[in-house]
């Protein structure tokens, strides 16, 4: 029973918070012990502890978790001990933190050292994976960072990685970035994740948004120092083909919501009785990142831009500051520009960038990209060219030696396609559908969801495969969505029916709300593989609201 494996004690109050998320054995992946981890993004914690759970407020504090033997124990604390005989872990974050930075997470956890500050926690049967992909390269992207941005603060940087059920990709907790183990297989993937989640130790966790109108000011930021990140150490083609794959995705979003949305703004109104986390899309990330790249644009050298954010750092480190604090520090910094009153460069001003609705301003240069990007813009030509010439497009290029962001970009161009004429779907799943197989979920969901954009029947079985085999939202949703959209739905139901057992009460609960929509409500769901009073029964984020077809969790959660 969860009140036996881990419980909240203040001289006030005794609860097993719904913010907890409880996982039975059988939905880790070793299927051995309970597992329990918390996520206060954005503003959840007040469920787990009493704090002010607004980023406006930061403080340290201490922790004591009791824990049965053979369960380990973390937190987002730069100390920490563990006394055996009584079986309590004690923790102390030094340096002030927002409360939605207090994290948790306890289950049949082991560790191994991946550099001479960071180590990978992971289940054992996930660890070896864990330490063939990161071992070595965390400290590579920490020394870059920091030649960018200033010191590593925090001390330690480590990373733990949650089973299927955790319902965002990464979530930048100071000391233990937590991660979903889904994205191992997807190597690129996991080096952006990683990294954005290294770039919020500066931006976000050191220097924190003091309200939730302003998140840019943390996501925009880390996007903007996370491809400084990856340039340094990946080289700019790389760098270049990653922003224009995420670019590609707003402008979807943006074409699906319409330019006056006000969600577009980057100083978004909260309305009272709003989850700011529902105010999370690639707007907060993307031209958010868009705006920042602006400003370096103004100084000229990108590695002037990187003097101001060592100093802005330097100057709010442990605060939380509105965007008029980044910007006067900006014109303070450079003088120059400031006579040259560039905030208020006609349809560039600082402003307008802030609250007009729409696509960003202006848009960085990707033409270091091209040797990686125009063999996709080919690609897609030759396939959506009619007439058809299947031959030409099949001898264009080889997907097996592309970068995965490559062949993401390419299926992703064909979905904003869909439904394509049928020869086109056949010719590719004949080109194509084998090799893909073999390849990362990043590829593959989106292969499927092409299937299923086109009722392409020949290619339903890989659809079922994938779904019977995945406990994860974010490989999950996506495809219900595109199932249920067209003429699927039934075909849609009968998978889940099969697989509700393995997947978390929050993800069946919202998979059942996607099946269900224009319908009569779905018959009750057998769960009694879980006790009804669990609390994790209890917790539904409204994420799942804001999506539909092309606008899925893959695109808007990139990750905290």
């Amino acid at each position: 029973h969860p009140c036996d494996f881990y419980r909240f004690r203040s001289p006030l109050l005794r609860i097993v918070s719904r913010q907890i998320w409880w996982l039975d054995p059988e939905l880790t992946y070793g299927n051995a012990k309970p597992f329990v981890f918390t996520q206060g993004h954005s503003v959840c914690n007040r469920s787990f502890f009493p704090c002010f759970d607004t980023p406006a407020v930061k403080c340290t504090y201490s922790a004591t978790v009791k824990a049965p033997a053979g369960i380990q124990v973390l937190m987002s604390a730069t100390q920490s001990t563990y006394l055996e005989e009584e079986g309590v872990y004690q923790f102390y974050m030094e340096y002030p933190v927002p409360a939605y930075l207090v994290a948790l997470v306890a289950g049949d956890l082991i560790h191994a050292d991946i550099g001479p500050r960071s180590r990978v926690w992971a289940e054992p049967c996930l660890l070896p994976t864990a330490i063939s992909k990161l071992s070595g390269m965390v400290e590579r992207w920490l020394t870059a960072a920091e030649s960018l941005y200033g010191p590593y603060i925090w001390g330690r940087y480590d990373i733990v990685f949650l089973p299927p059920s955790f319902p965002i990709v990464a979530m930048e907790n100071p000391c233990l970035t937590f991660i979903i183990s889904s994205i191992l297989e997807s190597d690129e993937f996991l080096i952006i994740d990683v990294i954005h989640e290294v770039a919020h130790s500066w931006f976000g966790n050191a220097v924190t948004n003091a309200t939730w109108e302003e998140m840019w000011l943390s996501e925009g930021l880390a996007t903007y120092a996370q491809r400084r990140i990856t340039t340094e150490t990946y080289g700019a083609a790389f760098t270049c083909l990653e922003t224009a794959f995420r670019l590609d995705a707003l402008h979807r979003q943006m074409k699906l919501l319409g330019e006056d949305n006000p969600v577009s703004k980057l100083q978004v109104k909260l309305e009272p009785g709003v989850n700011p986390s529902n105010l999370m899309n690639l707007f907060t990330y993307e031209k958010g990142y868009c705006f920042v790249y602006y400003l370096s644009q103004l100084c000229g050298d990108p590695r002037h831009f990187d003097s101001f954010l060592r100093a802005y750092i330097e100057k709010y480190k442990f605060t939380s500051v509105v965007a008029q604090d980044l910007l006067d520090s900006f014109l303070n910094y450079f003088p120059e520009l400031k006579e040259q009153c560039v905030e208020n460069k006609a349809g560039l001003e600082f402003e307008r960038w802030l609250n007009a609705t729409g696509p960003p301003l202006a848009e960085p240069d990707l033409s270091q990209g091209s040797s990686l990007t125009k063999p996709v813009e080919t690609l897609f030509k030759l396939w959506t060219t009619e007439p058809l010439d299947s031959a030409a497009a099949a001898s264009s290029a080889d997907l097996t030696k592309w970068r995965t962001f490559q062949t993401v970009l390419f299926l992703d161009r064909l979905l904003d396609g869909s439904p394509l004429p049928h020869e086109v779907i056949k010719k590719l799943s004949e080109c194509y559908s084998s090799q893909l197989d073999s390849m990362n979920a990043e590829i593959r969901i989106r292969w499927l969801q092409i299937v299923v954009r086109n009722d392409y029947y020949p290619d339903l079985y890989k659809v079922r495969r994938f779904l019977e085999n995945q406990m994860s939202r974010m490989y999950t949703i996506p495809l219900y969505e595109d199932l249920c959209t067209g003429t699927l739905r039934s075909f849609a139901l009968e998978i889940f029916y099969q697989t509700q057992n393995q997947l978390h009460p929050n993800l069946r609960k919202t998979i059942q709300q996607i099946l269900s929509q224009g319908l009569t409500p779905l018959p009750a769901i057998d769960t009694t593989a879980v006790a009804t009073d669990t609390p994790a029964m209890l917790l539904e984020d409204k994420v799942s609201e804001a999506t539909n077809g092309a606008i899925s969790l893959r695109d808007v959660n990139v990750s905290a």
